[in-house]
């Protein structure tokens, strides 16, 4: 873009702005501008800058030179988005970047009608590469959870004892197993480093024990308990020995 040019360009913005455009003006934006052509994609800019709001509306838009050349290459950009290279047989590599860059350009500046339809790939997986996929427990297509919770839960199910709700503690899907004890830190109870027996059980799809056999359980525990805790009082009563100093 020469000064003649940047003043037309200049004069085109004031049609927005009410700015006076003066012939420094003009030679500054020339510089700025030296590799921008004057074309209706540099028009297309100004037009778009003026017609985005500003954040704050007590500011005043005010059109520069960097905001002309990245409009325009955001307009020329968005005719290239379903762009898709059109080979030619036995080309060589100068010859495809001849053609590569004659391609975009046509499409990025207008002179060619931007592809509308996107591509797609044809054709499905073959029938060797499904066999793979249903060896390693593929089942088909799945249905998208509706939620993020759902997903999330879903993901952390198949990641073993923390993947499903403890039986013990009533710890949700996710989160460690924790003791029966309230501290003031952890007034829910201090979390364990490993998951409780019967986490294990539900995750490993073991039987959990019946009502009667958790009461035997603890049973069993309170008994042994009771007889250790009997050894150690009788421990503490044993009597200290008597020194017995024989005649002379």
């Amino acid at each position: 873009m020469n000064e003649k040019e940047a003043s037309m360009l200049l004069g085109h913005c004031a049609a927005f702005d009410n700015r006076k455009p003066s012939a420094a003006a003009a030679t500054a934006w020339a510089a700025a501008l030296h590799d921008v052509p004057l074309d209706g994609d540099a028009r297309a800019a100004v037009a778009a800058y003026y017609s985005t709001p500003p954040k704050d509306p007590s500011d005043r838009l005010w059109i520069l030179p960097h905001h002309v050349r990245t409009l325009r290459s955001k307009i020329r950009s968005a005719r290239l988005e379903n762009f898709q290279y059109t080979p030619i047989g036995d080309e060589t590599p100068l010859e495809y970047l001849a053609r590569y860059r004659g391609q975009v350009q046509a499409i990025a500046s207008g002179r060619v009608a931007a592809p509308t339809g996107r591509p797609a790939l044809e054709g499905g997986p073959s029938a060797g590469f499904m066999r793979q996929l249903e060896a390693r427990g593929w089942q088909g297509n799945r249905t998208v959870p509706g939620t993020d919770e759902e997903s999330l839960a879903d993901t952390v199910r198949r990641a073993g004892p923390l993947g499903v709700e403890c039986p013990a503690c009533s710890a949700q899907i996710g989160h460690p197993c924790k003791t029966g004890r309230a501290t003031a830190k952890f007034p829910l109870g201090k979390p364990m480093p490993k998951p409780h027996a019967a986490r294990l059980r539900e995750v490993s799809g073991e039987p959990q024990p019946s009502a009667e056999q958790r009461a035997a359980e603890e049973q069993r525990v309170r008994e042994a308990s009771a007889r250790a805790l009997a050894r150690l009082q009788a421990e503490e009563n044993i009597p200290d020995a008597v020194i017995v100093e024989e005649a002379s």
